[in-house]
């Protein structure tokens, strides 16, 4: 099936807002205050369900909890669709980056509504919150809606920064350079620069909004992520239960237990001194399932001495997580970000969230980025800043500045805890996606080592369309799973089992069937083969640019082109089909491209 016809914003401008909406935000005055948990401050509104939820009698809210002085952070609520949305569990979202807005995972993959082309708001079938109340929250502050101080400013085009102006008013530079309108103050104080030092504002964000909304959360509290949540999502959660221990000895007064029961990672980003690794091992050695090589043997041994020579990649890396210098930790992930990773797009011209696709990658779709910042839609939602993607850069660059990418900072021995503690953990990944690739994931769930997983092999997911859409490895609360042609966000290129993957899940069951109840110690196996062997050849690889206003085909797993882009032939040509040999198209593989800006792990 083919998703509504939209076409994309690039993923290399995730904070850029179009000119023709430039403009400055009234900040709401009619938003509802309360008091949440630990005496937090939630300020929200009812949103018309025409915005986004557009099942009849589901209820929508938006707003913001006020985490510290001059901390605000964005969230956005929906009601569960099929189930009494207060016996449904809870389930909170937010996207990696880090930086990078929840409004991404909202519109482009598991929230109730697409954005077309048009503008139009189009239902989605396939929303999580069919089966879970759905808590969206863009964290930390100065991210998407989040804001520290509302200020007028403009967002430089060239760099991607915030610039504060001396009031609401363009002038004739900030034209010429930007976007004019209401942003977060860019002050790096007033945000988080490390995966540690977000989590205690995460946890207050959800005190707030519990507090506020204590019915939504009464039957468990699931946490799902993605990418940079490969560290948010174990470093997070263990404080949230080391939260709750604080708690039951009434060291926290006014706060309230977290009743967590599961967490979702998808394409996780967990320890750089493995997945800069799998960079290599994806596109060379021993290679990616769609039978495709990127590179020319030169460029493959370039790699191979950025790598693994003395003094590297993975050398520095070593240091950095040994010795913990921020300074050390910069320099390491821009040493292997320049060296290893970028070497994608600047000698194959691929997309690091789909190999598959050239640059510029039309899929997903972004469409909805214009939508937010209408200044309709910033009514509806409450809103007292212009969207941006990553708060204008700023909140990368204060986690750039600390080295916080090249750091493990605890994530696997964080995501070992969550097991031993009883809660049902399930990484998955997209097997297309390259910047947080499954080959690296893999090896990251060795390295957890929970109890029997060693043991457990794959085997097929089940889904009602009766597709084998991927496998699954588990041991009682612990799973991974490989989701077949997938790039980076999996719910947006196999919908169906996202949604009823989840749905097990939250339910308990394993992930395989959704028919066995699992938990911690029971002794629950998948019998299958060591390692997922499938490979879907390189049938879906593109050799051309798909062409903008294309829609991508979830029943073929290819790109449907625009109405009139030619004949059959051409179709073939652009979606690169297995008759056209990767061996053909070395040279041009190998031609160095603009270097791509620095893509965030959302």
């Amino acid at each position: 099936m083919a998703r509504p016809k939209t076409a994309a914003a690039s993923l290399l401008s995730l904070s850029a807002l179009p000119l023709a909406l430039s403009q400055f935000v009234q900040g709401p005055a009619n938003l509802t205050k309360t008091e949440g948990y630990y005496n937090l401050t939630v300020r929200y509104k009812e949103v018309a369900s025409e915005i986004c939820e557009l099942t009849p009698g589901v209820k929508s809210y938006s707003g913001y909890v006020d985490v510290a002085p001059q901390q605000s952070v964005f969230w956005w609520f929906f009601e569960a669709r099929n189930v009494d949305p207060e016996e449904a569990p809870l389930t909170v979202w937010i996207n990696g980056g880090p930086g990078s807005s929840s409004m991404i995972g909202l519109f482009e993959e598991i929230g109730p509504c697409w954005i077309s082309e048009e503008g139009a708001v189009e239902y989605n079938e396939f929303a999580w919150n069919n089966v879970s109340n759905m808590l969206f929250v863009d964290h930390p502050a100065q991210v998407g809606f989040s804001y520290s101080d509302p200020v007028p400013g403009y967002v430089d085009a060239n760099m991607g920064n915030i610039i504060a102006l001396p009031n609401a008013t363009c002038p004739d530079y900030a034209l010429d350079m930007g976007t004019c309108g209401t942003y977060s103050s860019p002050n790096v104080s007033n945000t988080a620069n490390t995966t540690e030092g977000a989590a205690p504002s995460m946890w207050k964000t959800l005190q707030g909004f519990m507090g506020a909304f204590p019915e939504y959360s009464a039957n468990g509290v699931h946490f799902a992520t993605e990418s940079y949540g490969g560290h948010y999502g174990p470093i997070f959660n263990e404080y949230f239960l080391t939260q709750n221990e604080l708690i039951q000895e009434d060291k926290l007064p006014g706060a309230h237990e977290i009743d967590l029961q599961s967490v979702m990672i998808g394409n996780g980003w967990y320890d750089p001194r493995i997945q800069y690794q799998a960079f290599y091992w994806f596109t060379v050695s021993p290679g990616n399932t769609y039978d495709y090589r990127p590179y020319n043997s030169s460029v493959e041994s370039m790699i191979y001495n950025a790598l693994y020579g003395p003094g590297n990649c993975y050398d520095q890396s070593i240091d950095c997580n040994n010795r913990g210098e921020n300074a050390l930790c910069e320099v390491a992930d821009t040493f292997c970000y320049n060296n290893v990773e970028s070497v994608l797009g600047r000698y194959a011209g691929r997309s690091e969230y789909d190999i598959r696709e050239l640059v510029p990658d039309p899929f997903p779709y972004g469409y909805w980025r214009d939508y937010l910042n209408s200044a309709k839609i910033q009514q509806a939602l409450g809103a007292f800043v212009n969207y941006t993607g990553d708060g204008g850069s700023t909140v990368g660059s204060a986690f750039g500045n600390t080295g916080d990418d090249d750091r493990e900072s605890g994530t696997v021995a964080a995501s070992r805890s969550l097991a031993d503690q009883g809660v049902y953990t399930v990484h998955f990944a997209g097997d297309s996606d390259f910047i947080c690739n499954w080959a690296g994931i893999e090896v990251v769930m060795d390295h957890i080592d929970a109890p029997g997983y060693s043991e457990a092999g794959y085997v097929n997911i089940s889904t009602s369309d009766a597709i084998v859409h991927g496998q699954v490895k588990q041991s009682d609360n612990v799973a991974f799973a490989r989701i077949y042609e997938s790039g980076h966000e999996v719910p947006f290129y196999q919908p169906l089992v996202a949604l009823e993957m989840f749905e097990r899940v939250v339910s308990g069951f394993d992930v395989a069937t959704g028919e066995r109840r699992v938990a911690k110690g029971e002794g629950f196996k998948t019998v299958g083969t060591p390692k997922s062997t499938y490979r879907e050849g390189n049938a879906t690889v593109q050799f051309e640019v798909v062409p903008e206003g294309s829609t991508y085909n979830t029943t073929t797993n290819e790109p449907d082109l625009p109405a009139g882009d030619g004949t059959e032939a051409a179709a073939k040509s652009k979606r690169g089909l297995s008759g056209r040999s990767t061996k053909m198209l070395s040279r041009r593989a190998n031609q160095q491209v603009s270097r791509p800006v620095r893509l965030p792990r959302f």
